[in-house]
């Protein structure tokens, strides 16, 4: 299975013209990532616009989606609108969805189960805060929003598990974050994480992930893949990152 590189824009850029910029200064080096896969989040409004440009081994996701299929949810998107787009993935349970909309484990659950009905590839993030490290619960934390995230749901081949510790997520610049977990830390929770989910599940590195350390999690490491924030605003940057894997593999 290829090594999975998603990009999430977050609320970036403002502009159509910058995010268009962006995407289209990544479409000719990704001809040549047949042995990555690689998914684009941006804001829901950039994803239509994106569809309407020509591109290959690029897949589009999207970065939050509602539990119910229609109704009378003001402001929501259903995975079923995500899927009729054309859209591929869709990321459930980022901790910025946790820490300013108050969703819970039984909503991201709820919203992942929605997600897989709807025919959308699941980039599933779980991970502690820095408060639940320094008090040693981690791999409680780990093993609540595992086994309540994934609950009542058997098929999981379509779900990609996340770890980004909260205390390392960079906020905008990557190369500002104070601490960042070892190669040695990141492969003991990697093979933690694997104890909640099936041997072929791809686990992905997040939190403020650049070219500086992208072939070290994905080579020593082992993990088979990197969610990616603010450096793949930064379309040199990514690029780079990508090429990485290919280097890495």
């Amino acid at each position: 299975m290829k090594n999975l590189i998603a990009a999430n824009w977050k609320l970036n850029p403002i502009s159509q013209k910058s995010a268009e910029e962006i995407f289209s200064a990544l479409c000719g080096p990704a001809s040549g990532w047949e042995e990555t896969e690689v998914v684009i989040c941006p804001p829901f409004l950039y994803l239509p616009i994106f569809k309407k440009i020509s591109f290959k081994n690029l897949a589009l996701g999207a970065q939050n989606c509602f539990w119910e299929e229609k109704g009378a949810f003001t402001g929501e998107i259903s995975p079923a609108m995500i899927k009729d787009l054309g859209v591929e993935y869709v990321i459930i349970g980022h901790s910025e969805r946790r820490k300013y909309f108050g969703e819970t484990d039984e909503i991201i659950n709820k919203k992942i189960i929605k997600a897989l009905s709807a025919g959308l590839k699941i980039i599933f993030c779980v991970g502690e805060t820095a408060e639940e490290k320094e008090s040693g619960k981690r791999d409680e934390i780990l093993q609540r929003q595992l086994q309540q995230g994934l609950k009542d749901i058997v098929d999981i081949d379509n779900i990609n598990v996340a770890y980004e510790p909260v205390w390392a997520i960079s906020n905008g610049d990557p190369y500002k974050t104070k601490e960042l977990p070892t190669v040695e830390k990141i492969k003991e929770i990697s093979d933690y994480i694997r104890k909640f989910v099936k041997q072929n599940t791809r686990i992905l590195y997040g939190g403020s992930a650049n070219v500086e350390n992208a072939r070290g999690y994905l080579k020593d490491a082992g993990m088979q893949g990197l969610l990616v924030g603010g450096a793949s605003l930064d379309a040199e940057e990514f690029v780079k990152i990508v090429e990485s894997d290919r280097i890495a593999i």
